[in-house]
């Protein structure tokens, strides 16, 4: 060190030393004996000190810029656009309920639907009733098929409650008449829309300002076309001159329980059906289905997110202060032995802390609003948010990144506490002895690689969120015990990498020895890199080994050349035409959906969204296959379903047993197995009967049929003739592989980047800070190394080779955490080996490898320079 840290803090004067022999007279002067301590220590430790700041400004910024992502998440609601004109909406209940009863406590699991929820038609006579009612309008909407394009069909009185005026034109009065949003159509024109597969010619004789892709009929046509005439989408309700809301909505909420209305269709039992009454913001959630669904999964990802920056700003803060209080445990033994209290170094140290801290949170908290208007940018640009969820963010709750700030600066009050703690409970005549790591450390880090080792267990024993959580649990257990045995792994490290250091001439024993010597400092240099290389891998690998095992097994899955699709649905019994259309060997209708599953998983209640094909059985393994492990694909009807052979184990089910579901729409329905697959990471958990899924979809008209032509038939002659038996349907050549994909499938690939991008920060600022600190502090060392006769070329292999012994044991120790909850993980989810892309997996050595390199050399740089070195003070 410069001098020695007592001389360059006391400025000439006084001084430290006589600071501390006059502690004992008092209060109010060993108060100012603390401020002079830290006031001085502050300005002599400067350079250490900025990594510090670093550290804690990056801790504040991301803690501030998740804290407005969840508090916009939680403020946020449906946007209001088809019912702004409407006081209340009377609505189906989008919202499915499981209980079970855990530990002897009943609990209680929600999740949105994003299927409508139909209420009866007898509930529009009920609320045009209510005292205070003025209009009660009926909606309904269904798919429509505009120009080669998909649209939206609703009754033409609907069209007041947003309200969309005519510009021109007049109202639809004929089934064959309808109105158009703007741009859609002229009036007089002749459209041919396709409803529920039918193609049928309609007249424009108005047009209104509301959106393009939406076609008003008449009342009656649209109830016609929406397929369910004893059955509402929503009720539109106007309150009359002078009627408050609030009470109108109590009564309308009393009419409706009076007489018994509840939402149509079975139910399952602790799940109740009643209509909701929606005012306000809440009036969006009839319009957009998939708006609280998706906000409930912005929640857990941001929070998940949330919970695992902090764990990294807690080891990356902790382990700079450490090291930065480390590089003076001479100083403050020193301190401790001239007779500075316990009490006098913590306080000193604290304040010393606590004033970086203070400024590098404020700093952070400032740049917390772009970084959450960066990740709000990267949440729209990327699809993760659903069309009509606003994240809202009241006035109030700008002010979360000061709370962080403080969080921030309380984490590293806490770690000075701790890394001071040595030398200030120390003995004033043993203060400057280095004490060895103890047998107590050793056992909490052994302790921690069995509960991660654990963690990794339970991973491989469950499937879907849980079995993520409890990988992800165990890499940040492991990752910590690692941190912990930071000394011993280093040692042994070196004890493996020894030999080939003396390979390297002179430079390459020096390096040995030092490393040797000093395994204590190469372990917590090993610890940034560890991190960086097991959260990244975990986070990185997940992901990408379920993409890479599903795109595998959807290649091997389809077996179709051709398939036929169209906007609007498909005609009417297209299958059928197509399978007779010469050359075709089989056809299959495919249409997406998702069901819920209610079950318990460790103890407590689940419902887990999951993504399914609904199919027509016919021939179904011309065009796809599944790998049936047993029973028969052909026998799959309504009321029947076929099971992933993964899921078919955890549910203790094979053909000729049961499984209960829940549909998108909140029904229930007891299925038997027919049959059980192997290949679900492509077709999902559960194969249903396509007319079994329609009847659950309020919006259908995505599905597409699967065509496999014969060997020896004309390509082209095949086309043209599936073109001429499905009207208005596009054919496509070489089409995309059947694949299942949850909803959420964006926001895990933002909310992936964003975990890594701030893992990969802290872990720059982290093995720059430490390595940063190791150098300077090694500065007396390599000018001792020189004076006794070392070369500069010496020294800086020196260097280089133990920078490369410090990445290669933190890569190593760093996969081998990141493989164990990885390799149980994938095992239980895909039934392979995990796999990282190449590409990802080189950009985390290649930052390793910048980021130490950058930590060695230059800080010591000025050193090295020259024929003969400085004095040993400078």
């Amino acid at each position: 060190m410069k001098a020695t840290a007592v001389s360059a803090a006391s400025g000439g004067g006084g001084g430290m030393k006589a600071a501390a022999l006059s502690a004992a007279s008092g209060g109010r002067r060993g108060r100012k004996v603390t401020a002079l301590l830290a006031a001085r220590a502050t300005r002599a430790h400067r350079k250490a000190w900025a990594a510090v700041f670093a550290a804690l400004t990056l801790t504040s910024l991301l803690l501030g810029a998740f804290g407005l992502t969840l508090a916009s998440a939680w403020s946020a609601h449906p946007r209001v656009e088809r019912y702004a004109g409407a006081d209340l909406v009377v609505a189906g209940d989008q919202t499915t309920r499981f209980s079970a009863t855990s530990l002897g406590d009943r609990e209680t699991v929600s999740s949105g639907l994003t299927e409508r929820v139909r209420i009866p038609r007898t509930a529009l006579a009920v609320v045009r009733e209510v005292p205070g009612v003025r209009t009660a309008v009926a909606d309904v909407e269904f798919p429509v098929g505009l120009a080669g394009r998909s649209a939206t069909g609703r009754p033409w009185d609907a069209a007041r409650l947003a309200p969309y005026p005519l510009r021109t034109g007049r109202a639809p009065q004929r089934a064959d008449e309808v109105v158009t949003g703007g741009g859609a159509g002229r009036v007089g024109t002749r459209l041919t829309l396709r409803t529920g597969g039918r193609d049928a010619a309609y007249t424009v004789v108005g047009v209104t300002g509301g959106p393009r892709a939406a076609v008003w009929f008449t009342g009656a046509e649209a109830h016609r076309l929406a397929g369910h005439p004893d059955a509402l989408d929503a009720i539109g309700v106007v309150a009359e001159p002078g009627t408050d809301t609030g009470e109108l909505a109590g009564r309308v909420r009393k009419a409706l329980d009076t007489a018994g209305v509840t939402d149509v269709g079975h139910r399952a039992a602790g799940d109740p059906a009643a209509v909701r009454v929606l005012t306000g913001h809440d009036r969006g959630e009839a319009e957009h289905l998939d708006a609280a669904p998706a906000r409930g999964e912005l929640l857990m990802a941001l929070a998940s997110v949330a919970g695992t920056v902090v764990l990294v700003a807690l080891l990356v803060v902790t382990s700079t202060i450490l090291q930065a209080l480390r590089q003076r445990s001479h100083e403050l033994g020193l301190l401790r032995a001239v007779g500075a209290t316990p009490g006098q170094l913590r306080g000193a140290v604290g304040r010393e802390v606590g004033r970086v801290a203070a400024w590098a949170a404020l700093v952070g908290a400032a740049g917390a609003v772009p970084a959450y208007l960066g990740l709000r940018a990267l949440l729209d640009a990327r699809g993760a948010l659903p069309t009509g969820l606003d994240l809202t963010l009241p006035a109030p709750l700008w002010l979360a990144p000061l709370a962080t700030a403080a969080v921030t600066v309380l984490v590293a009050r806490i770690a000075a506490l701790i890394g001071c703690s040595g030398a200030a409970t120390a003995r004033p005549a043993e203060a400057l002895r280095e004490r060895a790591p103890g047998r107590a450390r050793r056992a909490a880090g052994l302790a921690l690689l069995i509960v991660g080792a654990g963690s990794a267990g339970t991973a491989a024993l469950q499937q879907g969120a849980t079995a993520a959580a409890a990988a992800g649990a165990a890499a940040v257990t492991m990752v910590i015990a690692c941190a912990v045995l930071g000394p011993w792994i280093a040692e042994g490290a070196l004890r493996l990498l020894g030999a080939p250091l003396r390979l390297f001439g002179p430079g390459g024993r020096l390096a040995a020895a030092n490393c040797a010597a000093s395994a204590h400092r190469l372990g917590a240099a090993i610890t940034p890199i560890v991190l960086v290389t097991a959260f990244a891998g975990v986070q990185l690998a997940g992901g990408a080994t379920l993409t890479h095992a599903g795109d595998a097994q959807a290649r091997q899955t389809l077996r179709a050349d051709l398939a036929v699709r169209a906007d609007g649905g498909l005609p009417a019994g297209a299958v059928e035409r197509i399978r007779k259309v010469p050359g075709v060997r089989a056809a299959t209708e495919v249409v997406p959906g998702t069901v819920l599953l209610a079950r318990r998983q460790l103890g407590s209640p689940e419902l887990e969204r999951l993504p399914v094909f609904g199919v027509t059985p016919e021939r179904l393994t011309g065009t796809l296959d599944p790998g049936v492990r047993d029973g028969d694909l052909t026998r799959l009807r309504p009321g029947t379903v076929a099971v992933g052979a993964d899921r078919a184990d955890s549910l203790g089910v094979r053909p000729g047993s049961t499984v209960t579901l829940r549909f998108g729409d909140g029904q229930q329905a007891r299925l038997r197995v027919v049959a059980t697959y192997e290949r679900s990471l492509a077709l999902g958990d559960f194969l249903l009967s396509r007319d079994e899924l329609l009847r659950h979809t309020s919006m259908p008209g995505a599905g597409r049929i699967l065509v496999r032509a014969e060997p020896d038939a004309d390509r082209k002659a095949v086309t043209k003739a599936l073109a001429q038996a499905a009207p208005g349907a596009r054919v496509e050549r070489d089409p995309a592989p059947v694949r299942g994909e949850s909803t959420d499938q964006a926001l895990v690939e933002v909310v992936s980047v964003a975990v890594v991008g701030a893992i990969g920060g802290f872990t720059v600022i982290a093995v720059l800070s430490t390595l940063a600190l190791i150098a300077v502090g090694r500065r007396p060392e390599l000018r001792l190394l020189r004076l006794a006769g070392a070369g500069r070329g010496q020294l800086r292999r020196m260097l280089r080779l133990e920078a490369a012994a410090t990445v290669v044991t933190g890569l190593v120790v760093g996969a081998v955490v990141a493989s164990v909850p990885l390799l149980a993980f994938s095992t239980a989810m895909a039934g392979t080996v995990p796999y990282l892309p190449p590409v990802q997996a080189a950009v985390i050595v290649a930052v390793v490898v910048i980021t130490t390199a950058a930590g060695t050399l230059p800080p010591v740089r000025a050193t090295l320079r020259g024929r003969y070195p400085g004095a040993m003070g400078r």
